[in-house]
């Protein structure tokens, strides 16, 4: 079984009819409830040719028709002034990401909506000792799908150096793994087609699909949690430079920073900005018991000085990560994923204050934006591995997901 997302072979004209089935499906993500001819207007494709697209979009369970949007009934109105929109109550798609403390299980709609959550404690576990206990659940969550939908296919997510094309995270350093097979071993597991990727270009791909229309112009996301990764996308594409890797910001040097990093260096962004450090750091301030985010949350609403000093200090030392990232990049848009920028708007703004400080193009700092799906981000990423795939090649993907036999429940019909 493939550990990724096939390319099943098409016969000659299929290729055009999945890239029109593409421009169709993305408009109507963009502007739905929308009718046929105003589809054909924004595409510039015939109003036979969204027909037809309609038509088997429809059928694969991709868009539904509205005709109760019309104001009358089904009949009231001919075909190309009827509404179609995405449909959200058919299909579903799987979305995991495996961080450091835990890994984030969640069921999500064709339109990234998150039907069901879980987060299953890794346990400070490293290795295949992070999969075993994932492996053993994975066709009990797949099974917990609401409304009878049918899963079409699994996104993982973790961070480091991740392979997509053959379904390999190549190396993590804090989980352990070097050439670890995730997409097979999920695949066996839950009998579904899987597309791996870095969570960083999978935050990029969710931004696209759901976030700031700047993103499609140009973004850059920093993704800042107990490892540190980036991602870049043009004209709506993200970027996966050569042997898989976007780039790597995480051994940046941090002036004046001596946290110890694993590549044995002192000062990388890596170690200077991670969760990791924050976290060690209000443990041994007498701020928290132990290094654990949910402590430190708490302290920070709490109000504790000693709490925002750490918080602040680590958002200075983001601030100018990204303005060096943006005066090198020149985007229209830098997405930051990091836990306290959420929480409380005022870190978002001393990180502004430090990208104005140190940007050299002096950009307006508000090009700087925080991710805006809350908790929910990180399983809309690994759900928008397998989204953005779909929505840009959707015959191909739905086909490739018909033919993957089902394991157990994974598949619900």
């Amino acid at each position: 079984m493939s550990d990724t997302l096939p390319r099943p072979a098409l016969r000659i004209g299929d290729e055009r009819r999945d890239v029109n089935a593409a421009v169709v499906l993305r408009t109507v993500l963009d502007h739905g409830p929308v009718a046929r001819s105003r589809v054909a207007a924004l595409t510039g494709l015939s109003a036979s040719a969204v027909s037809r697209q309609v038509v088997d979009l429809v059928r694969l369970g991709l868009l539904c028709e509205r005709p109760e949007l019309t104001g009358g009934g089904a009949g009231s109105v001919g075909r190309p002034q009827q509404p179609v929109d995405i449909d959200t109550d058919r299909l579903a798609v799987a979305g995991l990401h495996i961080g450091v403390p835990y890994t984030t299980f969640a069921l999500l709609d064709l339109r990234g909506n998150v039907l069901y959550r879980q987060e299953l404690s890794n346990r400070g576990r490293t290795g295949h000792a992070v999969l075993k206990p994932l492996l053993e659940r994975l066709p009990r969550l797949l099974a917990s799908v609401p409304g009878g939908r049918r899963v079409l296919a699994i996104g993982a997510v973790t961070g480091g150096t991740v392979d997509p094309e053959h379904g390999v995270t190549v190396r993590h350093d804090p989980l352990g793994w070097r050439d670890m097979p995730l997409g097979e071993l999920l695949s066996r597991a839950g009998g579904l087609p899987v597309q791996v990727d870095n969570h960083a270009r999978a935050l990029t791909q969710a931004e696209l699909l759901f976030g700031h229309p700047a993103a499609r112009r140009s973004m850059v996301q920093l993704f800042v949690g107990h490892v540190v990764d980036a991602a870049l996308a043009v004209a709506g594409v993200v970027h996966r430079g050569p042997a898989a890797a976007t780039g790597d910001v995480a051994h940046l040097p941090v002036p004046g920073s001596d946290a110890l990093c694993h590549c044995g260096r002192l000062g990388c962004l890596a170690a200077a900005a991670s969760d990791t450090t924050l976290f060690e750091a209000a443990a041994a301030a007498g701020v928290t018991e132990k290094p654990d985010r949910a402590e430190l949350t708490a302290a920070v609403r709490a109000g504790d000085p000693r709490a925002d000093r750490l918080v602040r200090r680590r958002s200075e030392v983001i601030g100018r990560a990204l303005a060096l990232l943006a005066d090198v990049v020149n985007p229209d848009l830098v997405v930051l994923t990091e836990t306290f920028s959420l929480l409380d708007p005022a870190y978002l703004d001393v990180v502004r204050a430090e990208f104005a400080r140190h940007s050299h193009l002096r950009r307006d700092a508000s090009l700087v934006i925080a991710q805006r799906r809350g908790p929910d981000a990180l399983a809309v990423a690994a759900g928008a591995a397998v989204l953005g795939e779909l929505y840009a090649r959707p015959l191909q993907a739905t086909a490739a997901a018909a033919r993957t036999p089902p394991t157990g429940r994974g598949l619900l019909r």
